[in-house]
């Protein structure tokens, strides 16, 4: 979900994207790319910062790479920017807005693009980290404003940070293995909101009593970037 400039929100469902009337509780629809595709569902999303909603789609069985990238401009024109991925995730870019990353979660990859902030077009995909050796799936991200990239190591209880030349920096151990997203928020966007799973995967659920919970952490010595609305 992104909140919208002018009220309401934009929501990613299944198919596409659908408007969002927080007043009476209502949905519709604005684009559905992915319309008709069974094995396909939309997942994760993020505002660019000229108002653009970027959104990565993903395999339902995740097993497959028949999903892909798309954007939604403030006119309401959606455009596919990538394909090849097994669960798009996490879109964010760095603090000169010239590098926009994306996981592959079951890939284990995280993809970096170089990005044109004037015209929404995303170019050069390159690795920037491979996670596949590990016991933990790339999900959620966000960029601070030293230019590090902070990711939720999905089954692993971690959140990492990561420099912009893909070595980690400093590893968060959480309490719940299933850590699904991270964002900076507060008044000096100082503090770190870590969302985390309560259901299933691979069969089994995560025992810790603190699995479904939203942290907050706090005194990192880091600040991190405003999130923006979407500008249509």
């Amino acid at each position: 979900m992104a909140l919208r400039e002018n009220g309401g929100a934009v929501l990613v469902m299944d198919d596409g994207f659908h408007s969002f009337d927080f007043d009476t509780q209502t949905t519709t629809p604005i684009s559905e790319p992915e319309a008709g595709e069974g094995a396909l569902s939309f997942n994760d999303c993020k505002v660019d910062r000229r108002g653009r909603l970027i959104a990565g789609s993903m395999h339902i069985d995740c097993t497959e790479a028949a999903g892909g990238l798309c954007r939604l401009d403030p006119d309401l024109t959606c455009t596919k920017l990538d394909g090849d991925y097994i669960c798009a995730n996490g879109p964010c870019w760095g603090p000169d807005n010239q590098i926009l990353y994306v996981a592959d979660s079951y890939a284990g990859e995280i993809h970096a693009y170089d990005y044109d902030l004037a015209t929404g077009q995303a170019r050069n995909r390159r690795l920037f980290v491979s996670m596949s050796g590990d016991d933990v799936v790339p999900d959620g991200m966000t960029v601070d404003a030293e230019g590090y990239l902070w990711n939720a190591g999905f089954g692993g209880g971690v959140v990492v940070r990561m420099a912009p030349d893909g070595s980690t920096n400093r590893i968060i151990e959480m309490p719940v293995a299933g850590v699904t997203s991270v964002t900076f928020g507060g008044p000096g966007h100082d503090v770190l909101y870590v969302t985390t799973s309560g259901g299933e995967w691979d069969g089994a659920r995560d025992p810790s009593e603190y699995a479904g919970c939203l942290f907050a952490i706090h005194d990192l010595g880091v600040r991190g970037l405003p999130e923006l609305r979407f500008a249509g």
